[in-house]
Parts: structure tokens; C-alpha cells; sequence
């Protein structure tokens, strides 16, 4: 048997997500954060924000985070992102 699902080209559209981590991350790492923007805040925090395609997405994001021993302070969903705009 086979299954058909119906696919809207919406079904995949982006995510826009802002995460705060403790310090000030180096801007030679941003390729590495798939394009994300960074921000560094007053308080000592950097903020990551923009769009990622998926959970996968998310996740290889945070790993990441992990990888270079940074604390996690927040991760934030803001809304869908709308195809050729930015927050």
C-alpha cells in the first residue's frame, strides 16, 4: 500500500527564532550559525535571531550552542517567517 499526502508549499515555511545565550559570541562564528544574526546586548548576552527551516534546524543550532560550552538563557519562537522578509 502507498500513502499520498497532500504538500503545501506552507508546510515547510520558516520559523523566525530569537536565542539569548550568556556572553558575547564572536561574530567569526556566524557562518557557522547558518546565517543567524547576531546581537550582542548590554546585559552580556548575545541574541541569535532569524529564520530556521525546521526542527532539525533548531536543534543543529543548539548542538552547536553546546558544542562551544555557551549557556543556553533562551530560546523563543517569534512567528513565521514571510518569504523575502526579516524581523
Amino acid at each position: 500500500m502507498s500513502e499520498t499526502h497532500a504538500s503545501t508549499e506552507d508546510h515547510y515555511e520558516p520559523e523566525l527564532y530569537e536565542i539569548r545565550i550568556e556572553g558575547h559570541l564572536d561574530k567569526r562564528w556566524a557562518d557557522w550559525f547558518e546565517g543567524l544574526t547576531f546581537t550582542h546586548e548590554s546585559d552580556g548576552t548575545t541574541l541569535l535571531d532569524g529564520p530556521l527551516t525546521d526542527q532539525a534546524a533548531l536543534h543543529g543550532v543548539l548542538n552547536r550552542i553546546r558544542d562551544l560550552g555557551l549557556p543556553i538563557i533562551s530560546v523563543q519562537r517569534v512567528r513565521p517567517a514571510r518569504k523575502g522578509t526579516r524581523k
